[in-house]
């Protein structure tokens, strides 16, 4: 599956799952971050590190180390 940290700019994607230790996983979770979630990735800094997204109608950076602990679905039809 692939995982947030791979996927392009412009895309929206469904999370899927959260992996990681517990304290990774609910930091996510309390940024609003849960399955289920749609989340569009808006910007990635030039050495990849932030990631800028949009989930539940506000802009969110996150660490590339932290997206790659979310496993998401690309939805169809997005460039």
């Amino acid at each position: 599956m692939e995982t947030l940290d791979n996927v392009e700019i412009g895309q929206s994607v469904i999370v899927k799952s959260i992996k990681g230790e517990r304290p990774v996983k609910r930091r996510i979770m309390d940024m609003g971050i849960i399955k289920g979630a749609e989340v569009y990735i808006r910007k990635i800094a030039p050495l990849g590190d932030p990631i800028e997204l949009t989930v539940r109608g506000y802009e969110l950076s996150i660490r590339k180390s932290d997206a790659s602990n979310i496993e998401v679905e690309v939805i169809r039809g997005e460039a």
